[in-house]
């Protein structure tokens, strides 16, 4: 497969450098840096893109500014994508508005777009758009880009006798390389303590998603229900290895 990414910064750069090492080794990867500055309104578009772009299956894009949401419809025209992935680590960068926009104009070239909100949430059919809240989607770039990166997908194995985990196979790893993070840190970590010892991990790898409480998600953040997300996965795999305890309250004494 073919994929053209475009950055802006630090945060698309670590994206592409994982994708790259730990993707497959024949799909070709290209990049684009996006302007740093665009005017809030694009009425000439092609004035702040190249004249060429590489031709490309999928875009992925990790702009960190709206902007360049406009600017998607044309790029993906110019360099033949049929698949639009664009990362919403951070509301700011493709609002609401914008998103519902961006939706309509790739689906009247017919080109697939998701939106997943964290990142994190991408499976191979739908993706998060608010807290417990999911969009499907039918875009088979999209769909094999998520065969290995997006919702985190570990496969654990855990030692019964010390109840330590003994083996974390990444079978999906998040775009930004935190998963991976957190598997080769949990080796030997007793389960009862390797959920919260994950959300430790997932911060400091660090999560990449925004700090600010948005009301979609109930006054929570997207790096929270980003590290939810991971600990989640881990947290049904080591569940009958848990030595879970329960307090029952006695009678009110006289």
């Amino acid at each position: 497969m073919r994929i053209l990414a475009i950055i802006s910064g630090e945060y698309g750069r670590r994206h592409v450098q994982n994708i790259r090492e730990n993707g497959p080794q024949d799909w070709i990867i290209a990049d684009w840096q996006a302007p740093a500055v665009l005017p809030p309104v694009l009425d000439y578009p092609e004035d702040y893109l190249p004249h060429i772009f590489p031709t490309a299956d999928l875009l992925l894009s990790f702009a960190e500014i709206k902007g360049v949401a406009e600017l998607l419809p044309d790029i993906a025209g110019m360099c033949g994508a049929k698949g639009v992935l664009v990362a919403v680590d951070n509301q700011a960068w493709l609002p609401q508005g914008l998103e519902r926009q961006l939706h309509g104009w790739l689906a009247d070239m017919g080109v697939g777009c998701a939106t997943p909100k964290p990142l994190c949430s991408l499976t191979e059919t739908d993706y998060g758009i608010a807290l417990k809240k999911h969009m499907p989607y039918d875009n088979a770039q999209i769909r094999e880009f998520a065969h290995y990166f997006g919702r985190p997908e570990l496969n654990i194995t855990v030692d019964e006798k010390t109840k330590t985990i003994a083996k974390a196979e990444v079978k999906r790893d998040a775009v930004c390389g935190c998963t991976r993070y957190v598997a080769e840190r949990l080796i030997g970590v007793h389960v009862d303590e390797a959920i919260e010892k994950a959300g430790l991990l997932h911060h400091h790898f660090p999560c990449l998603a925004s700090m600010v409480k948005l009301d979609d998600f109930n006054q929570d953040t997207l790096m929270h229900a980003s590290g939810h997300i991971l600990q989640d996965n881990i947290a049904g795999q080591i569940a009958p290895y848990r030595d879970i305890r329960y307090i029952v309250p006695g009678k009110r004494s006289e």
